[in-house]
């Protein structure tokens, strides 16, 4: 069976990964939608996202470079995390999380494949800038 929430925790906050098809739960805590395209079959009322992080979401080339296969996510971890270093929206979403009075962000993904997606690649990023 395959998991569909993933769950570490930070230094300051836990950070939870959900498909965007899942219902929300009350443990959810801050919402946030970090795709760039909106998910297909869902209204922006029934989402429950508290914002659309979609100016950190990987570029469209990024991710039709990676084009969902496992086999190069090395190579597209590494060409985010460029991204999302270079990117002034990046840090200033950082800064906005910790600001939060919130413990919990769950980043809100469409990708079919829970491993191999960039919501599992911001996860990463965001705990290494927030401890």
């Amino acid at each position: 069976m395959r998991y569909n929430v993933h769950e570490l925790k930070g230094a300051t906050m836990n950070i939870k990964l959900k498909r965007t098809y899942e219902v929300p739960e009350a443990n959810d805590g801050y919402r946030v939608l970090v795709d760039r395209l909106w998910p297909r079959g869902i209204k922006k009322e029934n989402l429950h996202a508290d914002e659309w992080a979609k100016t950190i979401a990987p570029t469209t080339e990024c991710r039709k470079a990676f084009n969902h296969d496992p086999e190069l996510f090395d190579s597209f971890m590494s060409a985010y995390t460029a991204e999302l270093e270079s990117n002034p929206d990046a840090e200033t979403f950082v800064e906005q999380l910790k600001k939060l009075d919130q413990s919990t962000v769950t980043l809100l993904f469409s990708d079919k494949d829970t491993q191999y997606n960039n919501a599992v690649v911001l996860k990463k990023w965001l705990e290494s800038k927030l401890k």
